[in-house]
């Protein structure tokens, strides 16, 4: 805890913490084929609240190995369309899924998102037991831990991409810009979150627009470009072509997950 802070701004600071913070996004050909109605042929509808039934290959596991960059990215976006409609196929949820994955997983993107309980990956990208590889942190901060976690994926794995998630509203940079604000500082090792966001709350101080969600997009940025540039393992992995570092916000209001 921090002597030096006043007790009623370390409680606002912990309130704010805990209340938290559109790109193109393709299509699988077969949901192209539709009926008019954004179901495909020879398919009904799905009802409100229910999931639409994919077809068969869409409860396959992909594998990250099998998988460019850019076609995990495209993936991974189609997964958060159908999320947004309305119409999540829930895949790799299935006793056969597990039994299957019991044996050994391969990933096709890693997450880094915020630990904020409204943004968990698997459910806003629509993926499963297998899918994703992810790591959550207030704030999509990166850290040693994290980093390790990151490279066991892209180096014993096979994982080609690499998505760091920020999101609308986030509540460890809005804690952040009010501790700045007041000169103070965090309580506890929450003042590492906010060493570690100060970089990007600074840098758009002057930036028209909401100052929280500037801040948001500039944080994510810098976590992957941060990432990107890590060595050994995945500045040569970005340098060969084998992997891809890529800052998206999530919208707690659309569900639209946007590339920067």
């Amino acid at each position: 805890m921090c002597d030096t802070c006043p007790d009623a701004s370390r409680r606002q600071f912990l309130q704010t913490a805990m209340v938290g913070a559109a790109g193109a996004v393709l299509l699988p050909a077969w949901a192209l084929a539709s009926d008019g109605h954004g179901a495909p042929k020879g398919k009904a509808m799905a009802k409100p609240g229910k999931s639409a039934e994919p077809p068969a290959e869409a409860h396959a596991s992909p594998s990250g190995a099998s998988l460019t960059p850019d076609e995990a990215l495209a993936r991974l976006l189609e997964g958060n369309r159908r999320f947004v409609a309305n119409k999540s196929f829930h895949p790799n949820e299935t006793p056969e899924a597990r039994e299957k994955l019991a044996k050994g997983q391969n990933p096709f993107a890693v997450i880094l998102g915020c630990a904020d309980s409204r943004v968990p990956p698997e459910v806003v990208f629509d993926f499963g037991l297998g899918d994703l590889f992810v790591i959550r942190v207030a704030g999509n901060i990166v850290e040693d831990a994290g980093v390790g976690s990151i490279e066991y994926a892209i180096d014993h794995l096979g994982t080609p991409l690499i998505v760091v998630l920020g999101h609308e509203r986030c509540g460890a940079v809005s804690a952040t810009i009010q501790t700045l604000d007041e000169g103070g500082e965090a309580p506890g090792q929450i003042a590492e979150l906010v060493r570690k966001i100060k970089p990007a709350v600074e840098a758009v101080t002057k930036v028209p627009g909401d100052r929280v969600d500037n801040a948001v997009r500039e944080n994510a940025r810098r976590m992957a470009a941060e990432i990107a540039g890590l060595e050994p393992i995945l500045k040569e992995k970005v340098d060969a072509g084998k992997l891809k570092v890529v800052a998206a916000r999530y919208d707690l209001d659309s569900g639209v997950v946007e590339i920067l």
